[in-house]
C-alpha cells in the first residue's frame, strides 16, 4: 500500500513557518556533511516554453528520502491551466520501499522555494527591514510574500508585473496580509527604496539593472533555474558585498552566477559562500547596514527532502491521505 496525499492534504498539513524551519535545518545538516544530494536533472522544451526538474536527497537520520519532479510550462496561463506542476515520491530510507506519493501539483515545491527565500532573507537582509519589492505576480510571488512576513516586519510592499492587470490583482489579493501594497509602473520604481527585493519570474533577460537598488538592500532571486533564464544585471553580483548562491555549482550552471561568469565579472573563487555555510553559522550573514547582499537560489534537493519528510510525518500523525494498492499504479 502507498499513502497518497493530494494538494488539499498538503495545504492542511504544512504551514509556512514549519516549512521554513525544516528548510533551515536541512541547510545546516547539509553544511555539516549530513546530506546525500545528487546533481539535479533538468531539461527545457523550447517548443512549449516548458522546463522540467528532478531533484532528490537524503538527510542523515531521516526515516525517508525523497525524489521530486517539478514542471513549469509558461504558456499554460493562456490555456487556463496551472503553470507549475509536479509530485514527490517518498521512500523508506531503510528499505527503499515507496511509502508515500505526494500528488500535489507542485505545492511542496512552491512551499520549499518560498521557505528557502525566507531563510536567505533572514540571514542577509537588515534585521528591521520594513519595505520590500516583489518582482513577479504569480503563485511563487505570493508564497514568497507569505514567507517573507514570517521573518521580517514588512509594512510596505511595491509590486511589479509584466501585465499591469496581474500586478493589480496581486495587490487586491494580498492586501489581506495587512500591509500597504502599491503597484509600480516600472521595475526601477519598484526597487528604488526597497530594503528587501524578491524576484520570482521566468524572465530570460535582466529585469534589475546595476545602480537601481537602494544602499544596503538585499536581493533574493529565485527565477533563474535554467541557463537561459536571468533576472539580474550580472554587475549587481559583482558589486555585492556578499553574493550567496544556494549551490555554487548549480548557480554556475543555471543561476544568476552563470551570466556573471560568462560576462567575466566574477570568478567562482570570489563567491562569498553558499547558503548552507551561512545558515550553519560557519560564515557570517549580514554584518553592516549598508552592505548590498544577493542570494541566488536555484533550488536544492535537500529542501525537497526536508518538506517531504515533514509532510510524511504530519500525515502519519493526522491520518491524512488515502492508501492505494501499489499494484493499481
Amino acid at each position: 500500500m502507498v499513502r497518497v496525499l493530494d494538494r488539499d492534504d498538503v495545504q492542511r498539513l504544512v504551514g509556512m513557518a514549519d516549512a521554513i524551519a525544516a528548510v533551515r535545518e536541512a541547510l545546516v545538516v547539509a553544511d555539516r556533511g549530513g546530506a546525500v544530494m545528487p546533481a539535479p536533472f533538468g531539461m527545457y522544451l523550447p517548443d512549449a516554453d516548458g522546463d522540467i526538474h528532478v531533484k532528490g536527497a537524503y538527510l542523515a537520520g531521516a526515516p525517508v528520502f525523497a525524489v521530486k519532479t517539478a514542471t513549469g510550462f509558461y504558456r499554460n496561463a493562456e490555456r487556463g491551466l496551472p503553470v507549475s506542476g509536479g509530485m514527490t515520491m517518498v521512500h523508506d530510507a531503510a528499505t527503499g520501499v515507496l511509502r508515500m506519493l505526494i500528488a500535489d501539483g507542485g505545492l511542496l515545491t512552491e512551499l520549499r522555494t518560498a521557505a528557502a527565500g525566507a531563510v536567505a532573507t533572514d540571514l542577509l537582509a537588515r534585521p528591521g527591514a520594513r519595505s520590500a519589492a516583489m518582482i513577479g505576480t504569480g503563485g511563487q510571488a505570493r508564497y514568497q510574500l507569505q514567507a517573507l512576513l514570517e521573518v521580517r516586519p514588512i509594512e510596505r510592499l511595491t509590486v511589479w508585473g509584466r501585465r499591469p492587470e496581474a500586478a493589480q490583482q496581486f495587490q487586491r489579493d494580498m492586501t489581506a496580509a495587512g500591509l500597504q501594497i502599491s503597484v509600480a509602473p516600472t521595475v526601477r520604481e519598484a526597487v528604488g527604496d526597497a530594503e528587501v527585493v524578491i524576484t520570482a519570474t521566468s524572465s530570460t533577460m535582466p529585469l534589475i539593472e546595476d545602480g537601481w537598488l537602494a544602499r544596503g538592500a538585499h536581493v533574493t532571486a529565485m527565477g533563474s533555474d535554467m541557463p537561459h533564464k536571468q533576472e539580474l544585471d550580472p554587475r549587481i553580483l559583482a558589486a555585492a558585498a556578499k553574493y550567496v548562491p544556494d549551490s555554487l555549482d548549480g548557480a554556475a550552471d543555471s543561476g544568476e552566477l552563470h551570466h556573471a561568469l560568462e560576462a567575466g565579472l566574477l570568478e567562482p573563487g570570489s563567491v562569498y559562500g553558499e547558503l548552507t555555510a551561512v545558515a550553519s553559522g560557519r560564515l557570517a550573514g549580514r554584518t553592516a547596514d549598508d552592505e548590498l547582499t544577493v542570494a541566488d537560489l536555484t533550488g536544492l534537493g535537500i529542501e525537497d527532502a526536508a518538506v517531504a519528510a515533514l509532510a510524511f510525518r504530519l500525515a502519519g500523525e493526522h491520518g491524512a491521505g488515502r492508501d492505494v494498492p501499489l499494484g493499481d499504479w
